[in-house]
Order: structure tokens, then C-alpha cells, then sequence
């Protein structure tokens, strides 16, 4: 009887162990089951977000590459602009400076002219002198020879010495009325003749200056030599 019930114990037991092994068994495939569920879930969420990222950047990056260039294209063309008044603004000091050297200032008193053109010969300046002397000038030049514009302009043309000073010593100024003036002085000038030898000059000269269209001509003229 003891064996009976011993049998019969046993072969529960060993029931119940096999029952709780397929009931675990089941739970056990179940999880890989999941698992691979929830990859595949994750696998499926990730992927479009991995696709459209490249897309984004590719375009980001293609706007980023656009601008500078542009930005490049406008710089240029902002220079060419600049560059164009600075061109013209270039030419024209030339033209300027050219206008000026051909007619003096047309505010320039009779004592100024006086000097500038005393100036002009140290400087063989001919277009300053040919500004200052009238179309009908009448005068008398140093070596006693009555001369008019063009024979006069022609003398000044014709100087060929070098010269290291040359200024007015004194100047007198007569006005007559608000148009007509007369300048009386004395100039020196020292250099060198054409010759190679020194010289120093004086001269006493008499200018008459009258006003026309706003500037001061040199309409008469006497000049000698006193010294040198």
C-alpha cells in the first residue's frame, strides 16, 4: 500500500513540474515575440526621420552655398557703381586745372595779377601771362619796342633763361573809377641767361588794368631797365 501511494505521488509530482514547464514555456517564446515587435515598431518610426533629415540639410546647405553668392554678386556690383564716379570725378580735375592755368581768377585784383604774372616768368608760364593781357594791349617793352599782344606773348614765349627769383619789389595801386586801375613798381629778377652767365635785373614798369565781362585785363604796359 506504501508503494502504491508513493507511485502515485511521484507520478504527480512529475505532472505538475511538466504542466509548469509548458506553462512557461509559451511565456518564454511570447518575449522575443515582443521584443521583436517593438524593433520592428521603432525600426519603422526612425526611418522616415532618417530619410527626411539628409533631404532638410541638403537644402539647408544648398540655401547656405546660394547666399554667400549672391552676397559676392551684389559686393561687385556696388564696386563697379563706386568706381564709376570716382572715374569721372578723375576726369575732370585735368580738365579743371587746364581751364584754370588758360584764364586767372576772375576776382583777381590788379596787385595779385601783378604778382602772378611776375611769378609766371620765373616760371615760363605763358598761359598765365596770355590770361592776363587784353586782345587791343598796347605797349612798350624793356628794350624800347613798341609791341602788341601777340608780338609781347611772343618775347615771353621766347625767354630761354633760368631764373632762381623773380617777384615784384613794390607795387603802387591807382584806382580810377570802379573799372580802370594803374599799377606802378618795381621787379627784380635773378638767374641765369641762356648764355650760362648771371644775371640780376631790376625794372620800373607801368600797367594799366581795366575790367572786362567780371575780370581785370592788362589793356597798356611800359617797362625799362634800371639795373642788370
Amino acid at each position: 500500500m506504501k508503494i502504491i501511494i508513493s507511485i502515485l505521488t511521484s507520478a504527480l509530482l512529475t505532472s505538475l513540474a511538466i504542466a509548469q514547464e509548458e506553462s512557461a514555456s509559451p511565456a518564454e517564446e511570447s518575449t522575443p515575440s515582443t521584443t521583436t515587435e517593438e524593433k520592428a515598431s521603432a525600426t519603422v518610426e526612425t526611418t522616415p526621420e532618417a530619410t527626411v533629415a539628409p533631404s532638410s540639410q541638403k537644402k539647408e546647405e544648398a540655401a547656405a552655398t546660394t547666399a554667400p553668392a549672391s552676397a559676392t554678386g551684389g559686393q561687385k556690383k556696388e564696386a563697379a557703381t563706386a568706381a564709376k564716379p570716382a572715374t569721372a570725378a578723375s576726369a575732370a580735375k585735368p580738365a579743371a586745372a587746364a581751364a584754370s592755368a588758360k584764364m586767372p581768377a576772375k576776382n583777381m585784383n590788379p596787385r595779385d595779377a601783378e604778382n602772378a604774372w611776375e611769378a609766371a616768368v620765373a616760371s615760363h608760364s605763358y598761359a598765365t601771362v596770355e590770361g592776363f593781357v587784353a586782345t587791343d594791349y598796347a605797349g612798350i617793352s624793356s628794350k624800347g619796342k613798341f609791341v602788341n599782344r601777340s608780338q609781347m606773348l611772343s618775347d615771353f614765349k621766347g625767354d630761354k633763361d633760368t631764373y632762381k627769383t623773380a617777384k615784384n619789389e613794390k607795387l603802387n595801386v591807382k584806382m580810377y573809377g570802379p573799372n580802370v586801375a594803374v599799377v606802378t613798381g618795381r621787379a627784380r629778377e635773378i638767374g641765369t641767361g641762356k648764355d650760362g652767365k648771371a644775371f640780376d635785373r631790376t625794372f620800373l614798369f607801368t600797367d594799366t588794368w581795366m575790367m572786362r565781362g567780371g575780370k581785370w585785363q592788362c589793356i597798356a604796359s611800359q617797362a625799362s631797365k634800371i639795373k642788370g
